[in-house]
């Protein structure tokens, strides 16, 4: 099982990006799904959830000008990101919990990341 997120790139002040996230592989279901992002010198931080009960949660930084969805019959997520400012420049990670498995486990499984850069 992995997840491969793409999308990523370099775009305007006040433009927008979709970043997907495709999980594959022997999958059961997927329970709750997450973007995060590391900045350049900082540490990773949370943008979007969707929890296991359905609810969206987003990072204050980014209220109003992301949004958080999901196919759940392709596997796949997504972050519709609009009015990119320069502090959203990092590199984005999906994550989301996974059942797999003959006992139907739950794993944290993470994608590896891909970059966005907002300048002028």
């Amino acid at each position: 099982v992995q997840l491969q997120a793409s999308g990523g790139g370099v775009v305007q002040v006040g433009g927008s990006l979709r970043l997907s996230c495709v999980a594959s592989g022997p999958i059961i279901r997927i329970t709750e799904v997450a973007w995060y992002r590391r900045a350049p010198g900082g540490q990773r931080e949370l943008v979007a959830e969707i929890t296991r009960s359905g609810r969206t949660d987003y990072a204050d930084a980014v209220k109003g000008r992301f949004a958080i969805s999901r196919d759940v019959t392709e596997n796949t997520i997504y972050l519709q990101m609009e009015n990119l400012q320069y502090e959203d420049t990092a590199v984005y990670y999906c994550n989301a919990g996974i059942v797999w498995g003959t006992y139907e486990n739950t794993y944290d499984e993470w994608g590896r990341g891909t970059l966005v850069t907002v300048s002028s």
